[in-house]
């Protein structure tokens, strides 16, 4: 029986993010591109200016992100934050925080996605290295995801070959990620649900049950796809 979900309301996770700095070969400051599966993102702009990239089988899109701009996007939407001043985002990721924790292949050339322990190799960041170094690993990996965010943008008929690489990347844990899903956003319908059936009865006892939570983050600064992050348990 399930009467209450305690997790943040609908089963999101939120972090916060300072979008890299760090100019580009095309003279663009910003984040890595890279694309989610199963889940959806919105960002929530605190502060700066810039503006997000995406590109999907419609087409390539640039949405300006000033303080104030809610942007969302679905899964298959391949995104890039550029940053032009500052940029900083309060983002809301779907089925607490799967975007932050392995719903995410980055758009690497074709050679680098070839199987899990290929893609990781380009990818990984030891927690445990130096922080310069981890930069160094950040850095390179975000020019990679950009040698093949480009070669996706003058050809787009290339992204069909992306998304079967991708979902293949990602196969072994597809139950890792339900099991996620089922302890998050599918409990917090579930909690709602009955709550509902429970005041069509004219049961209120889960009222009695009221509690009040807050955290802090739990880690601050961590080399994120899009930049430095502030993150909170299970985010």
């Amino acid at each position: 029986m399930v009467t209450a979900f305690e997790g943040l309301p609908g089963g999101v996770a939120v972090s916060h993010l300072c979008v890299y700095d760090w100019p580009a070969a095309d003279g663009v400051s910003g984040g890595t591109p890279h694309m989610h599966l199963t889940c959806s993102e919105a960002y929530v702009v605190t502060g700066g200016r810039g503006s997000v990239q995406t590109l999907t089988t419609s087409g390539y899109e640039v949405t300006p992100l000033v303080p104030g701009t809610v942007a969302r996007f679905t899964p298959g939407t391949i995104h890039r934050l550029v940053n032009e001043d500052d940029l900083r985002i309060t983002v809301l990721m779907q089925n607490s925080g799967l975007p932050e924790a392995g719903d995410a292949v980055l758009t690497l050339p074709p050679e680098h996605l070839t199987d899990p322990e290929t893609y990781a190799a380009a990818t990984v960041i030891p927690a445990d290295a130096p922080e310069a170094e981890r930069e160094r690993i950040a850095r390179s990996r975000r020019d990679l995801a950009l040698e093949g965010y480009r070669a996706l943008r003058e050809a787009p008929e290339g992204l069909a070959d992306f998304h079967r690489a991708a979902a293949a990347l990602v196969r072994p844990r597809l139950a890792e990620w339900r099991e996620r899903w089922l302890r998050g956003a599918a409990a917090a319908a579930a909690a709602t649900g009955e709550q509902l059936d429970r005041l069509e009865r004219g049961d209120l006892s889960h009222l009695a049950d009221a509690v009040v939570r807050s955290e802090r983050p739990s880690e601050l600064g961590r080399f994120g796809m899009c930049g430095r992050l502030d993150v909170y348990r299970g985010g």
